[in-house]
């Protein structure tokens, strides 16, 4: 199998580079030697290489910054997708692309299913959806699968943002009425090599899925579980007080949605899957990191 990888850098393109390996000839490459903002480029890439598979995972990811950069958010994350699901029809490759809880408007307390509807509070999660929506009406072979809460090991996020503060604050407020389940790079590759096998015998089995680890926390649960672990662990925190605030006491440039929790079941029960909890994800990586 000849697979491209584009976005081979980011959290989950460096996991991906280790789990599809195995799968084939591999050809990842980073946004400076594939900018999902040229599509000519792109177009250029495909057909020297010809690859059986695509795998997508470079994407416009500043959430706030989307908001004014909107017609850069659009390029890569709408544009850029349709270009690619466009040579992968005329090619007969799979394309493998992700998107985000971000195209829902985070209502109501139930995880949402893959055929809800789809309605974002922002640009980032709009340029998500056009993306989605441009790969199924191409006509070629694809995966999506929506996740929520990235995080790894390695790049800017969350984790890092927390251990960063809580060693120099002695007080964080964090926003405690935004739900969802943190999702580990590491878990989204593993299982996107898992597809991409199983595709090649039962291409029938394409579609958009939910993909996101089990459980559901607050960001500000997820904070004190970062802080309460590496502390048993021995690491000194300055932090004394997490506190819980609404999403009204924290305005951003980007609306987010309350209800991030996604249904998996799908995804499960189609390639006879289990979705660890989140909790176990998250302390792997904590015993990787080091604290600030």
């Amino acid at each position: 199998m000849r697979i491209l990888l584009l976005g081979a850098n980011g959290q989950v393109g460096w996991e991906l580079q280790r789990a599809l390996a195995p799968l084939g000839e591999l050809h990842a490459l980073d946004r400076s030697a594939a900018d999902l903002s040229d599509a000519a480029a792109l177009s250029a890439i495909i057909r020297r290489l010809a690859p059986q598979v695509v795998v997508n995972a470079a994407a416009y990811t500043a959430v706030d910054r989307a908001e004014a950069e909107s017609g850069l958010a659009t390029a890569v994350n709408a544009e850029a997708p349709a270009v690619l699901a466009g040579l992968a029809r005329e090619a007969g490759a799979w394309l493998l692309h992700y998107s985000s809880d971000y195209v829902f408007d985070g209502s109501g307390e139930r995880p949402w299913r893959e055929d809800d509807r789809t309605a974002p509070l922002n640009h980032y999660g709009l340029s998500k959806l056009d993306g989605e929506i441009a790969i199924r009406d191409s006509g070629c072979r694809y995966l999506i699968l929506r996740t929520s809460w990235v995080y790894s090991a390695r790049g800017g996020n969350f984790i890092h943002s927390v251990l960063r503060l809580a060693s120099q604050r002695p007080r964080l407020d964090i926003v405690d009425d935004q739900i969802g389940a943190p999702t580990g790079a590491e878990l989204i590759a593993d299982i996107s090599a898992h597809l991409l096998r199983y595709v090649q015998h039962r291409p029938d089995a394409g579609g958009t899925y939910h993909l996101a680890a089990a459980g559901e926390v607050s960001w500000c649960g997820y904070a004190r579980h970062i802080i309460e672990f590496m502390r048993r662990r021995g690491v000194a925190m300055t932090v004394g007080e997490v506190v819980g605030i609404g999403s009204a006491d924290y305005p951003t440039a980007a609306r987010r949605p309350l209800n991030s929790r996604l249904d998996c079941r799908r995804l499960q029960e189609t390639f006879n899957l289990v979705l660890p909890p989140w909790q176990a994800g998250v302390e792997r990586v904590l015993r990787e990191v080091r604290a600030p």
